[in-house]
C-alpha cells in the first residue's frame, strides 16, 4: 500500500497554498483536489479584493495560477475525492473515489464548505451572473443597484446591512413571518431605510437575459390569499448558511455543532496529532480567499514542525 508523508486533501486557496509551502519545505506533499479542483472560486467571475491584483482577477485564473505554482515546486496533484478515513491511529488510513487506498503520516484537511442554495435551476444558471453566496466578495459590483438577500438569520441580516452600504436598495426575503436573527441584528435592519424586509416570501425563479434582472416571488405560499409577483433587481444573494465538507473526518476530529472542524486557537491544529485543518472547513466566520490562503500556510508550517519532531 502506498504511504505518503504529507497528504493534502482539497484544493482552493487553502490547499494550494499549503502545497506551495510544503513543497518549498521539502515535504513532497501529495494533494487530492476533490470534486471541484480549485474550489468555489473557480465558479466566481472577477475578484477585486485578493491582494496583488490591482485590476482584479478572474476566480478561475487565480486558482489556476496557484495550482501551477504548487506544481512548479513539485507538488503531485491527483483528481480524486476522499470518501473514507480512519484517523484512529498513525499512520492514518484513507480511501478515495478513484479506488486509491493509502496511509499518511500527516494530513492537511482543506476540503472547504459548500454554500447552501434554494435548489432552483435558474439559481445555478445565474451563478456568477447576478447570483452570489458572498456579499463581502461580490457586493462591490452592485454599487447603486438593487439587490435581494435570502435568509432570516444573523448572517442574512449582516449581509443585508453590508450591502445597504453599497446598493441603492436591499430586499431581505424571509420565508417565515419573523426574523431568526438576534435582537441587535434585527434593530440594525429595522433602522436602515435602504432595507425592506419581505416576510412570508419564497423565491420561485430568477429571470434575466444573461444576467439576473428580476426575481419571481410568492407571498404566503400555500395560503388562500397567496400572491405571485416579479421584483426587478440586479443581484441575488444567498445567506442561508454553509455546510462544511468535513463528514469524512468528523468521526475522528472534533467539530462544532454545524460540522466545522475545531482547531486550537487561531492555528490549524485539530484534536488528532499530525492532522491539520485549513480554509473554510474550519472557518465559520470569514470565508474569504485570502484568509483561507493564510490558514493553508499555517497548516503547512505546523505540518513541517510536526514531521521534523518525529523520531527517525
Amino acid at each position: 500500500m502506498e504511504h505518503v508523508r504529507l497528504l493534502i486533501i482539497g484544493s482552493g486557496p487553502a490547499g494550494y497554498t499549503a502545497a506551495i509551502y510544503a513543497c518549498r519545505a521539502g515535504l513532497q506533499p501529495v494533494l487530492y483536489e476533490g470534486l471541484q479542483p480549485g474550489g468555489q472560486l473557480t465558479q466566481t467571475t472577477r475578484i477585486d479584493n485578493f491582494p496583488g491584483f490591482p485590476s482584479g482577477v478572474e476566480g478561475f485564473d487565480l486558482m489556476d495560477s496557484m495550482r501551477q505554482q504548487a506544481e512548479q515546486f513539485g507538488c503531485q496533484m491527483r483528481p480524486a475525492a476522499c470518501v473514507r478515513s480512519d484517523l484512529s491511529q498513525a499512520p492514518y488510513h484513507l480511501w478515495f473515489d478513484d479506488e486509491t487506498e493509502l496511509t499518511a503520516t500527516s494530513i492537511i484537511i482543506a476540503t472547504g464548505a459548500s454554500a447552501r442554495y434554494l435548489g432552483l435551476e435558474s439559481e445555478r444558471r445565474y451563478l456568477g451572473s447576478g447570483v452570489s453566496a458572498c456579499a463581502t466578495c461580490d457586493g462591490f459590483f452592485y454599487r447603486g443597484k438593487v439587490v435581494a438577500v435570502v435568509g432570516g438569520g444573523d448572517t442574512a441580516c449582516e449581509e443585508a446591512s453590508y450591502l445597504a452600504g453599497l446598493a441603492s436598495k436591499v430586499y431581505l426575503i424571509v420565508r417565515k413571518p419573523y426574523l431568526r436573527a438576534s435582537r441587535a441584528m434585527q434593530e440594525r435592519i429595522s433602522g436602515n431605510p435602504k432595507i425592506e424586509v419581505l416576510f412570508e416570501h419564497n423565491t420561485e425563479e430568477l429571470v434575466g437575459e444573461g444576467h439576473v434582472q428580476s426575481v419571481r416571488l410568492v407571498r404566503r405560499r400555500g395560503e388562500a390569499d397567496e400572491s405571485h409577483y416579479s421584483l426587478p433587481l440586479d443581484g441575488f444573494f444567498l445567506a442561508i448558511g454553509h455546510t462544511p465538507n468535513s463528514g469524512v473526518f468528523s468521526p475522528w476530529v472534533k467539530t462544532d455543532a454545524e460540522g466545522y472542524i475545531l482547531t486550537e486557537g487561531s492555528g490549524p491544529l485539530t484534536s488528532v496529532p499530525g492532522v491539520f485543518a485549513a480554509g473554510d472547513v474550519a472557518d465559520p466566520h470569514y470565508r474569504q480567499a485570502v484568509v483561507a490562503a493564510g490558514s493553508g500556510a499555517k497548516a503547512a508550517i505546523e505540518a513541517e514542525r510536526y514531521l521534523a519532531a518525529l523520531p527517525g
